[in-house]
């Protein structure tokens, strides 16, 4: 047998392999033996396409709940609004900042297939909890507080292991197409599920209780994957082998990113970026209500806007064979840009018609830093390194988000795609100055190494490895 060990060189893969094809390619082998379109092939594998039906009942119930979740905010904080959204979206993404490290230690010592059953049912826990209160009308502001700590913290664990179980599911060379496809099945969902909720919330009253009905609705979904997770067919899944118990197996991560330089400004564009730049449900929220004296229902169809451009820009990178770093920069640079336009747009409509601008150009961003991680990222230690992505990516969010909703209460919610924006575009600069500028770093990277010990990205290391 082989004995466990974090190098991905002695994880013999379970499912059938088939020859590498280079890219770009229109048309791959796969499991089922059916030629599909480059835009779709990962659904030829049987696992992946079990694995993303599921996902699509589960992302649009949790688009639902988002939007109730912060119109019950808006209405038990009264005036009061923009900080309480801002507080309940930072106690949200707070656990990812404390519990991501070791979730990603979890991940790579447990059979994801497993481990992602449980953190469902641990984000449904809580959904369930929130509908109650709701319903009964007992619900109150530290109730949201505690709830949608305890729903983060569920997340914090289940992200890691979601975001390297891809790499499980399909061959390396359908990995950017499958994260693709996930991201277009996140926001298939978002183009749905907000303006779902907002139109149920509106025809049931749009009060208290009427955002728990939509919340239900969310506790119930999370049956989905947890169901579709346990239909896998193990035999065809290719997981490494688990880490072994041991101590400094969080330092060891941390230490394989310190020494990838394009590692770090990835994470530190994904910071900037996730902090101070996608904060929609604060912005969208204040700009709907307070800037263009709206409803619930045109609150909820600003997240289905969004979603045509982040659809748009999910099956775009679905197609993308290869991603770049410039292609990581130059996303991040463009959507600082356009959600500073945002804050400068005169009316609801202009708003609305440039949201899914934004929507595209954030897809874009997120789907390439993601992938760019997860393929440049040795096996035995990709749910640490995806932990560690996801810690700077979501745990900014705590400070961002209290701050984005001051900065609305204080300057008017203008000024919190304003200054978002501004942030976004200086971060990404001073970001990618610092490791590009100063030559510790090239665009075009030299193929990944076979152990746990990085090469070094420097032009001297790839004229070596170009001779």
């Amino acid at each position: 047998m082989t004995s466990r060990t974090t190098s991905a060189t002695s994880c013999a893969p379970r499912r059938p392999s088939w020859p590498a094809s280079p890219w770009p390619t229109d048309h791959l082998p796969n499991l089922t033996g059916v030629t599909t379109s480059p835009t779709f092939r990962s659904l030829a594998n049987p696992n992946y396409r079990l694995y993303a039906a599921g996902g699509v009942v589960s992302n649009t119930g949790t688009w639902m709940q988002r939007v109730a979740q912060d119109w019950l905010v808006l209405q038990l904080a009264g005036s009061a609004g923009g900080t309480a959204l801002g507080i309940t979206t930072g106690l949200q993404f707070l656990p990812f900042l404390i519990f991501t490290p070791l979730a990603g230690v979890v991940a790579d010592r447990m059979p994801k297939q497993r481990l992602l059953q449980l953190t469902n049912l641990g984000m449904a826990v809580p959904a369930v909890a929130l509908a109650g209160l709701a319903l009964t009308g007992a619900a109150e502001l530290w109730h949201v507080y505690v709830l949608a700590f305890l729903l983060g913290t569920a997340s914090a664990f289940d992200a890691p292991a979601r975001q390297s179980f891809v790499s499980e599911l399909v061959d390396p060379t359908d990995l950017s197409n499958a994260v693709g496809l996930n991201s277009a099945s996140f926001n298939a969902a978002r183009l749905v599920g907000p303006g779902l909720a907002g139109l149920l919330i509106a025809a049931l009253g749009g009060g208290v209780s009427a955002t728990g009905w939509v919340i239900a609705f969310n506790a119930v979904s999370y049956a989905a994957p947890i169901w579709t997770l346990r239909r896998l067919d193990a035999g065809l899944l290719d997981s490494p082998a688990l880490v072994e118990r041991r101590r400094g197996a969080v330092l060891e991560g941390v230490a394989y990113v310190r020494a990838r330089p394009d590692l770090v400004l990835v994470l530190a564009i994904v910071f900037f970026a996730g902090t101070f730049g996608l904060n929609f449900q604060i912005t969208s929220a204040l700009m709907a209500t307070e800037v263009f004296g709206k409803g619930a229902g045109e609150f909820g169809l600003l997240g289905s806007f969004l979603a045509i451009g982040s659809l748009t820009g999910a099956l775009l990178a679905a197609r993308r064979p290869v991603v770049r770093l410039r292609l990581v920069v130059g996303s991040a640079l463009v959507f600082g840009a356009t959600v500073f336009l945002a804050g400068t747009m005169p009316t609801y409509v202009t708003f609305a018609v440039l949201t899914p601008l934004t929507g595209l150009s954030a897809l874009t961003l997120i789907t390439s830093a993601n992938t760019y991680m997860q393929l440049n990222t040795e096996a035995g230690v990709r749910g640490r390194v995806m932990a560690l992505y996801l810690m700077v990516f979501m745990g900014g969010t705590p400070v961002g988000a209290p701050l984005i909703g001051w900065i609305g209460e204080e300057w008017g919610a203008r000024w919190t795609l304003l200054g978002g924006g501004l942030l976004t575009i200086g971060g990404v600069a001073l970001a990618g100055l610092a490791f590009l500028g100063r030559g510790r770093l090239t665009l075009t990277a030299v193929p990944a190494p076979s152990s746990l010990v990085p090469r070094v990205w420097d032009d001297q290391a790839i004229a070596r490895a170009q001779k």
